[in-house]
């Protein structure tokens, strides 16, 4: 069988990137800017400085002070032009709430893996995590909280670059990145002497973001969903129920790889086109595998809302789909992890 590589990555919590999520930073500034309806009284300046905090930007030494820089907030209520063209400024039923845009959405799930993700965005993904605690255990104390990771499969070359202090050797850091982090995290059926390994291949990485490099909301947004293997785009929600209905198609075994795709037009609650691709693995045909699906799941964008339980806060639910990618988590906050188990009709 002919062979071809492929590479993800993964970009950690210090990376300016993913520090934005509709924020932008650079040196010793963060903004925060958007809309959103709430009665409730926030304190977005705590937040952002809480959230760099806890990514590990405590001096200017590792990029951002979060005691003393700049946070900048603009924030408005949404559109009211918007609002009642979607939700009748908050009146209409939840079957009755509209698209807030037009846009498409991809959903993607393989059997490479348990959990029905693509090898190496899992990889990557999981060695980006080693990285984080194997920093905060101070089990390699010279990691700063900026670095990356890339994985190219079959497993050809581990890219790994990562912040560091001023007082570690490459050499060291070569050595404790193999030793900590990828033999952890990738078997050894996976890796020979024709690994190929470029760990901090720049040579020097001090100065760490944002004050080495600005960041912007979504500008790595492709590390979110399938590390490349599918299409990525816009709504959340949308994504989220699409991903769902992908991986039942795996999990229920009836084929091997699926694509669903969905997309909207705004302040109109049907989605325009549902589309399905198995990639020619289906056990079954793809038209008749698309007809399960619209039996099972209701991609209206409010029955989306409530049958995956998007409303619900509480345990950081969605600040933790800020790091290590918004799918294949093992998380019961996950809801549009949960499998639907579809059946083709008897003959």
């Amino acid at each position: 069988m002919a062979t071809f590589l492929f590479t993800s990555e993964c970009v950690n919590k210090g990376h300016p990137e993913k520090i934005c999520d509709q924020t932008c930073t650079k040196t010793n500034m963060v903004m925060v800017f958007g809309e959103i309806t709430t009665k409730a009284k926030v304190d977005y300046e705590k937040i952002v400085r809480d959230t760099c905090r806890g990514i590990g930007f405590t001096s200017p030494e590792v990029g951002l002070d979060a005691n003393n820089y700049k946070v900048l907030v603009n924030i408005e209520q949404q559109s009211p032009d918007i609002a009642q063209g979607v939700h009748g400024h908050l009146t209409k039923k939840p079957e009755e709430i509209r698209a807030e845009d037009q846009g498409h959405m991809f959903g993607y799930a393989t059997d490479e893996t348990h959990k029905l993700m693509p090898l190496t965005h899992v990889l990557a993904t999981k060695l980006g995590a080693k990285l984080i605690e194997v920093r905060k255990n101070k089990t390699c104390p010279w990691l700063r909280p900026d670095d990356k990771t890339q994985v190219t499969v079959e497993v050809h070359t581990v890219l790994i670059s990562t912040q560091h202090n001023e007082t570690v050797t490459n050499d060291q850091i070569a050595k404790d990145l193999k030793e900590h982090v990828i033999k952890p995290v990738i078997l050894g059926k996976y890796l020979d002497d024709k690994t190929i390994f470029h760990l901090n291949p720049s040579g020097c990485f001090v100065i760490g973001e944002p004050r080495g490099d600005a960041g912007l909301t979504r500008r790595k947004i492709i590390i979110d969903t399938y590390g490349g293997w599918a299409a990525h785009g816009g709504d959340r929600s949308g994504a989220y129920i699409v991903m769902q209905a992908a991986k039942s198609v795996v999990a229920s075994g009836l084929a091997r790889r699926c694509l669903v795709h969905v997309s909207y037009a705004i302040g109109v609650h049907e989605p325009l086109s549902v589309f399905v691709d198995t990639y020619k693995t289906g056990k079954i045909e793809d038209k008749d595998i698309f007809a399960l699906i619209k039996v099972k799941f209701d991609f209206r964008p409010g029955m989306i809302s409530i049958n995956l339980d998007l409303v619900r806060g509480g345990s950081y639910r969605y600040q933790k789909t800020a790091a290590y990618g918004h799918f294949g988590r093992d998380d019961p906050d996950f809801t549009w992890e949960i499998v639907k188990t579809l059946k083709p009709p008897k003959a």
